[in-house]
C-alpha cells in the first residue's frame, strides 16, 4: 500500500508568521520579534521544524535573551538543533557586525573626556566577555583617543595590568592622557581591593612620567564605575 504524498502549500499561503521576509517588508524591520528576525538569517528550515521554530529554539537555549545569544560561542550555537556550521556562522557575523555598528558610531578618534564616553567606547569590546580583560586608551591632551590596546586576559574574577608596559605604549605612542578600564563579566560595578592597589600604582607611575591619568573605569554592560568621579584618582 502506497503512502499518499504529504501536499505542500505555498508559501502565499502561509500566515504572517511563517513568512517573516514578507512580514519586514510590508511593516518594516521594527515590527519582526527576535525570533522571526533570527529566522531570516537562519534562512530555512529542516522537515521538523521551520526557520522561526528554531529560532525560538536558539533563544530558549539562551534565556530568551538577545544579549545572552550575544556571549555564545560558536560551538554553543550549533548545539541547538537545525543548526549547522553555515547557519551559526551566520549568526555569529550578524552579532558581530551589531558590535561593529556600536563602534563605527564613535569615529577613528573619538572623545574619551569622561567615563561615560568611555563607557560607550568600551561597551562592544566588554559586553559579551566571560572572563575580564583590561585595556589601555591613549589619547592627546584634547582626550582624542590616539590607540587602543587590549593588555591582558584574565580568568572570571580577575586580571593583571602590567605597569611598566602601560608606560612603555604610552611613551611610544606620544600620549599625554590615559585611561585603563577592564570588565566584570559578573556584572557587579564595585572595584575589588586588587581593583584599588592596581589604580593607585598606575596613578604614581603616571605622576612619574608626566602623564595624566585620567581615570580607571571599570565597564559592564548597563552600567560602569568610574575612580575619577568617585573621587578616587
Amino acid at each position: 500500500m502506497q503512502t499518499a504524498a504529504v501536499k505542500r502549500l505555498p508559501i502565499s499561503s502561509w500566515s504572517m508568521e511563517d513568512r517573516p521576509s514578507d512580514k519586514m517588508i510590508e511593516l518594516g524591520t521594527n515590527a519582526l520579534t527576535d525570533a522571526e528576525l533570527l529566522s531570516i538569517v537562519i534562512g530555512s528550515g529542516t522537515h521538523k521544524a521551520s526557520a522561526v521554530d528554531i529560532a525560538k529554539h536558539l533563544l530558549a537555549d539562551h534565556q530568551n535573551n538577545l544579549h545572552e545569544l550575544g556571549k555564545a560561542e560558536f560551538n554553543e550555537i550549533c548545539e541547538t538543533e537545525g543548526i549547522g556550521t553555515s547557519i551559526a556562522c551566520r549568526i555569529m557575523a550578524a552579532i558581530e557586525l551589531g558590535k561593529r555598528r556600536q563602534m563605527a558610531q564613535m569615529g577613528d578618534h573619538p572623545d574619551l573626556s569622561t567615563a561615560f564616553r568611555v563607557h560607550q567606547f568600551m561597551r562592544p569590546f566588554c559586553q559579551d566577555l566571560k572572563v575580564e580583560e583590561a585595556h589601555l586608551l591613549l589619547m592627546n591632551q584634547n582626550y582624542r583617543l590616539i590607540k587602543h590596546i587590549k593588555l591582558s586576559q584574565g580568568s572570571i574574577t580577575e586580571t593583571l595590568m602590567d605597569i611598566r608596559l602601560i608606560m612603555k605604549y604610552a611613551v611610544l605612542n606620544n600620549a599625554t592622557i590615559l585611561t585603563v578600564c577592564h570588565n566584570h563579566p559578573s556584572e557587579n560595578t564595585c572595584p575589588s581591593r586588587m581593583d584599588d592597589e592596581i589604580t593607585k600604582a598606575i596613578q604614581n607611575a603616571c605622576k612619574l612620567m608626566r602623564i595624566y591619568f585620567a581615570d580607571h573605569v571599570i565597564v559592564c554592560t548597563e552600567n560602569y564605575y568610574s575612580y575619577r568621579e568617585n573621587g578616587k584618582v
